[in-house]
């Protein structure tokens, strides 16, 4: 992938992550010299940061591609990556203006979500091992304290349980970089490409797995998934949407290129057994949740299991890029309209949503969408990011995973349904859905019908 790109040393290659960076720094500045009051000038800092990113990101994408500074590769991936995280961070910045409106943090609160969206970004466009360290550090460490922002129990035992598995992971990655880095004889994924071929085979191994423990982490899935019910649980609402949607694109992509760039022996294998994995036991422990928060988290669990489909099939099948690219982006608008509904309704149970199509159409039809459209069903974006995932597992010979990924999409459908069916209920005099989280919910939705009808079209044609 990266042997055609050309060579270059420009920083406005880089105009995305800088736009991000900057808005992060500008909006601390302001923090400091603002009244608690008027915090909420640094969110429209941080949007403007977000939406400025969001024009670089479609410039370069009209570009072609090229490797910036020996290790930031511009390429398909990256602009996908940069455009899936900018546009997920802006809704999470919509969510949290009004979680922490006025709180004595509240600059804080944005500008660590800005940094830790750059470390997502720069996570998928890497294609060096040292800055995939630097950039999985700076995508982790920011959403630690977020985790644990409210300063209550639930919050902290969350964000001590993100630290502590995440830091562990983290020196397990370390350890197999390192390691890798022996014997590839570099950590660039073009050297390793060549090193890895004549490596020892268990110690490649060794390292690769090594490697993935940290990935795996950021994505949510088998083994390092333990974190993801309790942190959806425990943090905020809005950073509950963001740790389960944001770092997801970044480790998506990021696995997807160093199995790509480098081609590991035995890739396939690994990755389709730790989707299987994933995918069931994401599903198995979906079916009898009764918070609301808790059902997602493992739905992001079953979700990151089919995601790591095409991952897996990286380098084995034409539709492996195209599955995830558009799965991860389709997945993130979803994933981010089902947490503005929890946060725009407030409530945590099952039965705190019955009859909330009555009480308020909009929250009802966006959050009957964002379900059926985490399911894959037509015509919601995720509907074809699952068609070519299933093309992508078929094309690359593991018919069987295909299978057992359409097993558990079926299956999903009865958890989701215990969520839907009270909706259509009698309303019991609750108070009507915030405004704000409502109207973030309703444009996630809308964006993933014309998402998946957009390209349904497309596809047909």
């Amino acid at each position: 992938m990266t042997a055609a790109m050309g060579m270059n040393e420009n920083p406005a290659d880089l105009a995305p992550e800088l736009c991000v960076l900057l808005a992060a720094v500008l909006g601390l500045v302001n923090g400091l010299f603002l009244p608690r009051t008027k915090q909420l000038r640094v969110a429209v800092v941080c949007a403007a940061g977000l939406v400025f990113g969001l024009a670089a990101a479609g410039v370069a994408a009209s570009r072609p591609d090229l490797m910036a500074f020996g290790s930031f590769a511009v390429d398909p991936v990256t602009h996908v990556t940069r455009i899936a995280v900018l546009g997920s961070t802006l809704l999470v910045v919509a969510l949290a203006a009004g979680e922490v409106r006025d709180h004595p943090r509240e600059s804080e609160h944005y500008a660590l979500i800005l940094l830790s969206a750059l470390g997502a970004m720069v996570l998928g466009a890497t294609s060096d091992l040292l800055v995939l360290v630097g950039a999985y550090l700076l995508a982790s460490i920011p959403a630690y304290a977020l985790a644990g922002f409210g300063k209550d129990a639930p919050g902290t035992e969350a964000a001590l349980k993100y630290y502590l598995m995440g830091a562990f992971l983290g020196v397990v990655m370390l350890a197999g970089v390192t390691l890798l880095y022996g014997v590839g004889r570099g950590t660039a994924y073009g050297t390793l490409r060549a090193g890895l071929a004549d490596a020892p085979a268990a110690a490649m191994a060794v390292g690769v797995v090594a490697l993935l423990a940290g990935l795996l982490f950021k994505a949510g899935a088998v083994p390092g998934h333990f974190w993801v019910p309790d942190v959806t649980e425990g943090a905020p609402p809005a950073i509950a949407a963001y740790v389960t949607t944001v770092p997801k694109i970044g480790a998506f992509a990021a696995l997807f290129r160093f199995g790509v760039e480098t081609a590991p022996g035995g890739w396939a294998p690994l990755v389709s057994v730790v989707a299987a994995a994933t995918m069931t036991l994401g599903n198995l422990a979906a079916f009898g949740q009764d918070n609301v928060r808790r059902l997602l988290a493992y739905s992001t669990v079953s979700q990151a299991g089919y995601l790591l489909v095409p991952v897996a099939m990286a380098g084995r099948a034409g539709l492996a890029r195209p599955a995830v690219l558009f799965y991860v982006a389709a997945y993130a608008v979803t994933n981010v309209g089902a947490f503005a509904v929890v946060l725009a309704c407030g409530r945590d149970d099952l039965a705190g949503y019955t009859g909330l199509l009555r009480r308020s159409p909009a929250a009802g039809l966006s959050l009957i969408v964002c379900l059926l459209g985490l399911v894959g069903t037509p015509p919601t974006a995720v509907f074809v990011g699952k068609v070519l995932m299933f093309g992508a597992a078929l094309e690359g010979g593991y018919a069987w995973l295909a299978a057992l990924a359409a097993v558990n999409t079926v299956a999903s459908v009865f958890y989701y349904l215990r969520w839907i069916v009270p909706l259509f209920g009698r309303p019991d005099g609750r108070p009507p859905p915030s405004r704000a989280p409502l109207a973030v919910a309703v444009a996630a939705a809308a964006v993933s019908l014309a998402l998946g009808v957009g390209s349904g079209i497309a596809l047909a044609a």
